[in-house]
């Protein structure tokens, strides 16, 4: 990756300058089946539709607090970065009552109904489908997002040394992230086409960096897991197989 990104932004821009076509996130839900497979341009492309949503439809500007109620997920992860795109805190797991706006997964809509702000929700059903009902208060992210625009241009710029992330009490700028994803990826070995398979939550730190941010940063990609449990005997080495990982974090 290029040594001046300052963002986790920056860091998918690089990536997306270097190689569009190589695969970034493989998504696996060992509940429901599926597995999404996102390369770097079409994760770009859902991260430029959801910051426009951000920025544009949900007001949200340069250092208001997004309560993100997601887990470990393919979509966390484009809300992750269209965060950092309009320099948004995102506050993983964090208060909804404190935050200026929250998005929700479809387990903690009582709790995110707490936020007196703009409230969006994920069905996280598989291929980013709808609510087949929408919940009240809420608005249907897999509804409101196609329409976005494809390419996004933030307003105000976004300051690398404002706070970035908040995640298990740590607050993190752009610069912080990425130094700390830098430094995740050389302690995993990771590089250039590198595969790290995660099944780690993202409420922690360790989490978010072993399931997106130190790939991101080394030019490699990830195949994170949600629901590793119900795979069954061997079904885990048949994976790292298939999916020729090359680092594996638990």
């Amino acid at each position: 990756m290029n040594s001046t990104d300052r963002t986790p932004a920056d860091l998918l821009r690089s990536a997306l300058a270097a190689d569009p076509a190589r695969p970034l996130v493989t998504f696996y839900d060992d509940a429901t089946g599926e597995r999404v497979e996102l390369s770097v341009a079409t994760f770009a492309n859902w991260v430029a539709k959801t910051a426009n949503l951000l920025q544009g439809d949900l007001a949200a500007g340069p250092g208001d607090r997004l309560a993100l109620l997601l887990p470990a997920h393919w979509q966390t992860a484009v809300w992750l970065i269209a965060c950092s795109s309009v320099g948004v805190v995102a506050e993983v797991g964090g208060d909804p009552a404190a935050a200026d706006l929250v998005v929700s997964g479809p387990d903690t809509l009582e709790e995110a109904a707490a936020c007196s702000g703009e409230r969006m929700a994920l069905a996280l059903r598989p291929l980013g489908g709808r609510f087949p009902q929408p919940p009240a208060g809420f608005a249907d992210y897999a509804v409101e997002v196609p329409s976005q625009g494809d390419r996004f241009a933030p307003f105000a710029p976004v300051d690398p040394n404002a706070p970035a992330l908040v995640v298990g009490g740590r607050e993190l700028t752009g610069v912080q992230l990425v130094e700390q994803a830098r430094t995740d990826a050389l302690q995993h070995g990771l590089g250039p086409g590198s595969r790290l398979l995660s099944g780690l939550p993202y409420d922690h730190w360790e989490g978010l960096s072993a399931g997106l941010f130190a790939p991101l940063a080394a030019g490699g990609s990830v195949v994170l897991c949600r629901h590793l449990d119900r795979l069954s005997g061997g079904g885990l080495e048949k994976r790292r197989e298939s999916e020729r990982v090359t680092v594996t974090a638990l």
